[in-house]
């Protein structure tokens, strides 16, 4: 059985992967809260992305796989919006990523080939309005991936998962009616929102040997809007 360290696993699209990679690996879930997790088959970690230290002692010397989850939705006019919001999203969705990689690093290593899954959005590669801060983060996510996998090839594999909006606790105040989710669903090809578990079966394709061929990419998960034209 792998070993999969989630960083954030206990909502959304973390807590739909705890569900789906338990049945065949050891997972470990390091987050804030352990809320959701109490029935499933998981070693919780309380740990705090942003502000916490991780503590490998609580892992296993090997991992051979590590996705990382948290990530924000800041939504607002470039005008209105300060260099600190910039900052803290930079800080959520790459920077603590970074330093949680440099941590487990060793144990990624000693596996015979680590995968590790990161998350973008389809906003790093569509100009979409008021995603000035939120694109720039993840943006940074997709070039740092692509060079990570090339460092590290072929004893670590990095691929990126972009999904457009996703029906996840994060995304609420989005979906939070009818007519919203209708509207929502309507600007995608596939005439839908996406759920945890479209995301979620993808990163566990990434994570198993299934995918041993693949690194270095970006899978955009998003109901078609990145390349295709909605049909009116």
């Amino acid at each position: 059985m792998k070993n999969i360290l989630l960083i954030g696993g206990s909502y959304g699209i973390g807590l739909a992967l705890s569900l789906e990679l338990q049945k065949e690996n050891n997972v470990f879930v390091a987050s804030r809260s352990n809320e959701n997790l109490a029935e499933l088959k998981v070693t919780h970690i309380t740990f705090d992305a942003v502000s916490g230290s991780l503590d490998t002692s609580l892992l296993p010397s090997v991992i051979d796989g590590l996705v990382y989850c948290p990530g924000s939705i800041n939504l607002r006019p470039f005008k209105a919006l300060k260099t600190e919001a910039f900052e803290a999203d930079m800080q959520i969705n790459f920077f603590s990523l970074v330093k949680v990689i440099q941590t487990v690093l060793p144990n990624l290593t000693a596996s015979e080939q680590s995968s590790i899954v990161l998350f973008s959005s389809v906003a790093a590669s569509m100009g979409m309005p008021f995603h000035t801060s939120v694109a720039s983060a993840k943006g940074a996510v997709e070039g740092f991936a692509k060079a990570l996998a090339a460092e590290y090839a072929p004893k670590i594999r990095v691929n990126v998962i972009a999904p457009s909006l996703t029906d996840t606790p994060l995304a609420e105040k989005f979906l939070s009616s009818e007519e919203k989710r209708e509207k929502s669903a309507q600007r995608h090809p596939l005439k839908r929102v996406g759920t945890t578990e479209d995301v979620a079966q993808m990163a566990s394709f990434l994570l198993s040997d299934k995918s041993s061929w693949i690194s270095g990419q970006v899978f955009h998960v998003d109901g078609g809007m990145s390349t295709l034209l909605v049909n009116t």
